[in-house]
């Protein structure tokens, strides 16, 4: 069974930065960053639950009006996130347009803004019912990274440097659940969503005597269909280490910044890294507070990343990309081990 989440970056790696993460089996997902989204279906946007925002220069933040354009008229939560600071963003934004007749919405629209300091998360409300007025107010202190957390996953987020607060995040799986196909193949029961309610049945940790019932569509005629979720779970499933993946961009290079990355990606199964340029350009990516690809390269290795890719090129490697990736395995080779580099994923 494949793991909960299938990430993929919303643009081209020289195009705005953006994941898109949705779920397998499920009409859901999450996003980080929201620059260009044109190349997301209004469909796409429509899953989206929750947005992480790395901070709010435009490349990273733009999008947020499409998203907020689709989703305006439906009875939809959009929770969002982003460093100190957001909620004064997020009402500047809202605030610029003009919402007299918003009231009248069958469906109002709410979304959470969280913004995220070093020892609280502080949050609130804007509702279309009340013309995206701020209000409802509330901190809570942040004992760990997790500043989401629900039965299936939780959401880590680092504070980097790029001259202001800049969000590096983590989406980790709590375990991973794998069917055996030649037992299920035995029982007669061919795959789909019902496994994935199975999944969800052993997150929310169901008292393993609690019946379980397939859907007669997926079972051979006269098969039985219901059964214990503990005898489910001895016959098909095999649970192991969840999935996890990590992102980072506009992050400065220091030691202070790439331990921070480390710590946040350590283990990851898919790092997205930045990459804005050349270690010949590093004077101007110390500038700009940007990493180079050497250093994305040696990050991924530290981390123990799996597999990584990389994102957010300057425009000045539009015609020779393949040095910016060359040069990220290089230092992935001299750091480390293995070939987890993905090259130029498909959207």
């Amino acid at each position: 069974m494949p793991p909960l989440f299938n990430p993929r970056l919303v643009n081209d790696p020289a195009g705005d930065p953006g994941l898109f993460v949705p779920f397998f089996y499920e009409k859901r997902a999450l996003l980080i960053d929201t620059g260009d989204l044109s190349a997301l279906s209004a469909r796409d946007i429509l899953k989206i639950t929750h947005v992480f925002i790395t901070h709010t220069h435009m490349d990273h933040f733009i999008g947020f009006d499409r998203i907020l354009r689709i989703c305006l008229g439906r009875n939809k939560v959009l929770h969002t996130f982003g460093p100190e600071g957001f909620i004064e963003k997020m009402a500047a934004r809202l605030s610029a347009y003009t919402w007299n007749l918003v009231e009248n919405y069958q469906n109002p629209l709410r979304i959470t803004a969280t913004e995220i300091r070093k020892n609280e998360l502080v949050s609130c409300i804007f509702d279309c019912s009340s013309r995206f007025v701020p209000q409802d107010y509330a901190t809570r202190h942040l004992q760990s990274r997790t500043i989401h957390a629900e039965p299936a996953f939780s959401v880590d987020a680092a504070i980097l440097d790029h001259d202001i607060a800049c969000m590096g995040y983590a989406i980790k799986e709590r375990f991973s659940v794998n069917i055996r196909r030649e037992i299920l193949q035995e029982m007669g029961f061919a795959p789909g969503p019902w496994l994935y309610a199975f999944k969800q049945a052993l997150y929310a940790e169901s008292d393993p005597e609690s019946l379980f019932e397939i859907p007669r569509q997926y079972a051979p005629k006269n098969a039985q269909t219901r059964f214990s979720i503990g005898e489910l779970t001895d016959r098909l499933a095999v649970v192991t280490k969840g999935h996890k993946i990590a992102y980072i961009t506009d992050a400065a290079g220091h030691e202070q910044n790439t331990e921070k990355i480390i710590s946040l990606a350590m283990d990851a199964d898919h790092l997205f890294i930045e990459a804005a340029f050349l270690d010949e350009d590093r004077n101007l990516a110390r500038r700009k507070k940007h990493l180079t690809a050497a250093a994305a390269g040696r990050i991924a290795a530290r981390a123990g990343a799996r597999r990584f890719t990389l994102f957010h090129f300057s425009p000045r490697y539009s015609e020779n990309r393949d040095r910016v990736e060359q040069e990220a395995r290089k230092a992935w080779k001299t750091a480390g081990t293995g070939e987890p580099f993905n090259r130029f994923p498909s959207r």
